[in-house]
């Protein structure tokens, strides 16, 4: 590969110009699925992408708002990859940007989901299931739990929302792209992990046994529900055991992305003494 000479194979000034209108268009997920392609922002994130092999099609930078030390570096380390890199004005970046406080890093990266029954796991899997969970930055969040809890993988059964929503890249700090990630149906769901011979735990205050009291020592899958409905009785009729988090105050309940790290970590404490 031709090392990155500090010539981009693109300049643009004008916040008019159709390949800012085009990452305008990406925000929208209609868009992102046609093209099969996702937003990233961030200096870190971009890090973090490249380092898990995420495939860059396209990277935008701002010179006049990058002070990254080891910018130079990273711009070859991305020409390198076979990556497109278009310099942007700094009216043209915040036009594209979509976050508060840009810095002059953000990318058109594939799409970092992968198909179901094309997820490895490990002899010991612990897997975590997201029912139908509508906040962006809930699931971005989750991510950034499962990556620092080694899991195995994170599923969106029945999601509403996508894995490529900038929200959820942004939320997740970029780990979207290191831990596997997939969606698909509940039903596809149950029969994927019945298949792979996993203990099914499912997270509601609806019981009377606690998280600590499950052993999660073995192949396991952690299902936790949306903000407002939880799970729905399809997941209570079909999972193996039913547990909540211990509770001494009023409230029955947290946050998911609250929820579902308590009970991951709960799993990496057991797992700890294995």
């Amino acid at each position: 590969m031709i090392p990155y000479d500090g010539k981009p194979d693109l300049e643009i000034s004008s916040p008019a110009n159709p390949r800012v209108k085009w990452l305008l268009s990406l925000r929208k997920r209609r868009t992102r699925d046609a093209e099969g392609v996702t937003l990233l922002e961030g200096y870190d994130e971009l890090l973090l992408a490249l380092d898990a092999g995420a495939a860059l099609r396209t990277l935008f930078h701002c010179p006049a708002l990058a002070g990254q030390p080891d910018a130079d570096a990273t711009l070859e380390r991305v020409a390198a990859s076979g990556s497109d890199v278009v310099r942007l004005s700094a009216a043209a970046f915040a036009k594209a940007s979509y976050r508060e406080g840009p810095d002059g890093w953000l990318a058109v990266v594939a799409d970092p989901s992968t198909p179901l029954d094309q997820i490895t796991l490990s002899s010991l899997p612990l897997v975590l299931v997201c029912q139908g969970v509508e906040k962006p930055g809930n699931l971005g969040a989750m991510l950034r739990t499962a990556d620092a809890a080694g899991v195995d993988a994170v599923v969106a059964a029945d999601p509403a929302t996508d894995w490529g929503n900038p929200n959820v890249v942004r939320a997740s700090k970029g780990t979207v792209f290191a831990v596997p990630i997939a969606s698909a149906s509940s039903e596809l769901v149950r029969t994927w992990l019945s298949t792979h011979g996993l203990q099914v735990v499912s997270a509601t205050p609806d019981t009377d046994r606690l998280i600590t009291d499950v052993d999660l020592t073995t192949p396991t899958a952690i299902v936790v529900g949306a903000e407002h409905e939880g799970l729905p009785e399809s997941w209570a009729d079909t999972a193996d055991i039913a547990a909540k988090l211990p509770m001494a105050g009023r409230v029955n309940s947290l946050n998911v992305a609250t929820s579902a790290a308590i009970a991951l970590y709960e799993a990496v404490r057991q797992r700890a003494n294995v």
